[in-house]
């Protein structure tokens, strides 16, 4: 896989982890928060409809936290574009140490939280970005008129 390849899939998850983001943020708003809830719903068992986001301190958090996830991934996007392309070793180690950060810390509050299914979740975004920055031969990523 070239660099360019590498940067279009870590832009690409940089992508999701907004979308995300703005959803949880959206969240705040008590009429967009129906997609948010079920996905809360889903995550703390059983599936009963009882996780409805409507207090107020639920919606601050929902909007800190998506957030929180439009600027990761903005920086992510950010890495890939400018990071990538001179120093790939430096934005896998960037983009990876915070992923690991994030799990752990995330899981460990799914978990205090009664939410361990939301750990699937989170494998999800883990796999994201080590599919994005999986392991091949590097190429460099070919200069127009050189």
């Amino acid at each position: 896989m070239d660099i360019a390849e590498t940067q279009t899939w870590v832009k690409a998850a940089s992508a999701v982890v907004i979308g995300v983001g703005l959803a949880l943020a959206a969240a705040a708003w008590p009429p967009l928060s129906a997609p948010v809830a079920l996905l809360a719903d889903l995550v703390v068992w059983p599936l009963d409809g009882a996780q409805a986001l409507a207090a107020p301190e639920t919606r601050l958090f929902a909007a800190i936290a998506g957030g929180v996830m439009v600027g990761w991934g903005v920086t992510l996007w950010k890495v890939a574009a400018h990071v990538l392309p001179q120093d790939l070793p430096l934005a896998r180690t960037i983009t990876l140490a915070g992923l690991a950060a994030w799990f752990a810390v995330d899981c460990a509050g799914s978990v205090a939280a009664g939410a361990s299914l939301n750990i699937l979740g989170n494998l999800g975004f883990v796999a994201l970005f080590l599919l994005a920055f999986r392991q091949g031969k590097q190429r460099p990523t070919p200069r127009v008129g050189t």
